[in-house]
């Protein structure tokens, strides 16, 4: 009888881990479930690179004041040949400096709004998010002739609100991957570096034509040439999302070819 219920101590044993183990299991599942319903590839999302393996690269540029740098690098652009580039623009800035606007529009460069009042839209209501997107998308489609579809939020700043109600309003929020960090002035060499370093196919730089980027226009040339010389072509933003909807249908196309074949 000893011996009996041994064995059945050991069975027992063994049933309790097992059914810990499920379980475990089960939770495990529910909680990437519930991850899935949250982060569904249904819901909006912030861009801040394109898969690609082509060496595609946007350089973007945000503005909000000042008068001196935005010239130099716009001359640098042309000079360089570089005819697409997305500059964000504050509605304010776009306002106050209308012939500078207009020198980007006339050449060609891509223009996407930098909201209008410089604060972080996560700490905003739903109602003055809306009306920080729309008064900044009035104020640059007046002066532009354009209607932007693409939005950096002030400080890169944004919540799940922010992302849902941007979308409602046709608007595409844009981050970056790789950040210069030309605002904090490290060096012209700094900045170089990391924008160069960190470069891949599909990446979007982010740097600054505002006057408190004291260095920026002094490293573009360079990195305008180390980029080419890597084998990099300069494109919009917007390019660079179509690149992606060029990969899926060839992903689609060729799905469809295996099954027909």
């Amino acid at each position: 009888m000893n011996y009996f219920y041994v064995l059945n101590g050991k069975k027992l044993k063994q049933a309790l881990i097992i059914a810990v183990a499920v379980l475990f299991a089960i939770g495990i599942i529910y909680s990437e479930t519930e991850n899935v319903s949250v982060f569904s590839q249904n819901d909006p999302a912030a861009v801040y690179s394109v898969q690609t393996e082509k060496k595609l690269i946007a350089l973007t540029f945000d503005i909000s004041w000042g008068d001196k740098r935005t010239e130099p690098i716009l001359k640098i652009l042309e000079d360089k040949g570089v005819k697409k580039a997305t500059f964000f623009l504050s509605s304010p800035w776009a306002k106050s400096h209308q012939e500078v606007v207009n020198h980007i529009v006339k050449g060609g460069w891509e223009i996407g709004s930098h909201g209008h009042k410089h604060v972080n839209y996560s700490s905003l209501s739903d109602d003055e998010i809306r009306t920080e997107i729309k008064t900044a998308h009035q104020i640059i489609s007046d002066v532009t002739g354009t209607n932007p579809n693409l939005i950096r939020l002030p400080n890169g700043d944004f919540d799940k609100r922010v992302l849902r109600i941007a979308n409602e309003l046709n608007y595409t929020v844009i981050q970056w991957d790789t950040d210069s960090m030309d605002w904090m002035n490290k060096g012209v060499d700094n900045i170089i570096s990391r924008v160069v370093g960190k470069a891949h196919p599909g990446d979007i730089v982010l740097m600054h034509a505002s006057d408190s980027s004291k260095q920026t226009h002094e490293a573009l040339p360079v990195i305008i040439d180390k980029l080419r010389e890597q084998g990099y072509e300069f494109v919009t933003v917007s390019d660079l999302m179509k690149q992606t909807q060029v990969n899926n249908k060839t992903q689609i196309e060729d799905q469809t070819m295996k099954r027909i074949h």
